[in-house]
């Protein structure tokens, strides 16, 4: 929403395909909770919990802060960066992960609800993107989304990095 609000107004066509993305991300959260509890937890806890407690939570947030610096200050399109990396990469590790995580954890399936249904979903997502982000011809423009999806991809790995550091030390 933030992205959409600071695109010019040469990009229009594109603040409606962010509201059409918005309106198809809207709920996910709720798969995600649902699947904590699934494991256990107590979801209204995490949806109530305001701290960064991890390693992992602290390379969440750096990931999500670089995001809003991105639109706010330096230029809206690179936003779209993170959308490649989260959309890409989520079609790709999504299905594999979460079996993976099934097994070795010994947890139920549907405790990977949102995991199991992103790996195949997210390809339509990445076709989408991809149609959008090949109507982008401003050159500083085109540079900028590949700089920040570099960036994006780095700091995305820092969460799995600290996932995996924090397992070895338990």
């Amino acid at each position: 929403m933030a992205c959409g609000g600071r695109l010019p107004a040469h990009y229009e066509w594109l603040r409606t395909a962010i509201g059409e993305y918005i309106e198809e991300e809207m709920g996910h959260q709720e798969w995600v909770l649902n699947d904590i509890a699934e494991c256990g937890d107590d979801k209204e806890a995490v949806r109530a919990s305001k701290t960064a407690a991890t390693s992992a939570s602290i390379a969440t947030e750096v990931m999500i802060a670089y995001a809003y610096d991105m639109i706010n200050r330096v230029n809206p399109i690179g936003f779209f960066g993170m959308v490649l990396v989260l959309e890409g990469t989520s079609t790709a590790v999504a299905t594999r992960a979460g079996e993976a995580l099934m097994q070795s954890l010994n947890l139920p399936k549907k405790a990977f609800s949102y995991l199991l249904s992103h790996g195949s979903l997210d390809i339509s997502h990445v076709s989408f993107y991809e149609s959008l982000v090949n109507q982008v011809t401003d050159t500083n423009d085109q540079a900028m989304l590949i700089h920040s999806a570099k960036v994006f991809y780095k700091l995305y790995g820092d969460i799995f990095r600290t996932i995996d550091a924090e397992f070895m030390q338990n």
